[in-house]
């Protein structure tokens, strides 16, 4: 993963707008769209197949979109920080916390909505906890649903007016550039405390096991 310090401001690319996180590389073809695709998980552990959503949305409502999309994971959620920063090429760590109030999270995802829009080494992925179900924001700034019933989903980007686009390609799948700062990084960390989010060895169970699925 390539990190570096982001000096220029984010421009539309194609009535699509960037967030200050990532931004296409210098051979790269590709010019961003709004929408979503269906795809096929395959979890490399457990080998359990999954459907999977994968969303591109403009930055001035992907924030939005995104706590949407929380809505159907219920009350009580786990949640995973996952950073690269300081990391060499794709290595990052996860900061872990369980047992958490849907409110209450998405009220400190919001106080650290810019962070988590422009920091091109951070994502956050948000679990249910007695079903199968995961909705994450990467570090490319694009929304992954994980879940076997995609309708609930499909019907909020519907009423979000993000449509599907099979042939739809990601910037993930292009050459491009991660973005942050010593910064952003800082405010990272204060988000892991002030949730009291801790590595992933400090969020297993006694039985030695994740309490998310």
């Amino acid at each position: 993963m390539i990190s570096r310090a982001n000096q220029a401001r984010n421009a539309p690319l194609g009535g699509f707008t960037l967030t200050d996180a990532i931004r296409p590389g210098r051979q790269s073809q590709l010019e961003p769209i709004e929408g979503y695709r269906i795809e096929r998980f395959r979890d490399p552990v457990s080998r359990k197949r999954m459907p999977l959503l994968a969303v591109a949305a403009s930055s001035e409502r992907l924030f939005d979109l995104f706590i949407a999309l929380l809505e159907p994971l219920g009350e009580t959620v786990n949640m995973v920080l996952e950073t690269s920063h300081g990391r060499s090429k794709d290595q990052h760590d996860d900061m872990c916390r369980s047992d958490i109030d849907l409110p209450v999270l998405i009220s400190h995802l919001y106080d650290s909505e810019e962070m988590l829009l422009n920091d091109g080494c951070a994502g956050v992925a948000v679990l249910a906890q007695e079903r199968a179900i995961e909705v994450q924001l990467d570090e490319h700034k694009l929304i992954y649903v994980y879940a076997d019933d995609l309708k609930p989903f499909r019907r909020i980007l519907k009423a979000h007016g993000i449509r599907r686009i099979d042939d739809m390609r990601l910037i993930a799948e292009s050459e491009h550039v991660h973005l942050s700062t010593p910064e952003l990084a800082d405010e990272f960390n204060e988000l892991c405390l002030r949730i009291g989010a801790g590595d992933l060895e400090s969020a297993m169970t006694d039985e030695n096991e994740w309490s998310g699925w």
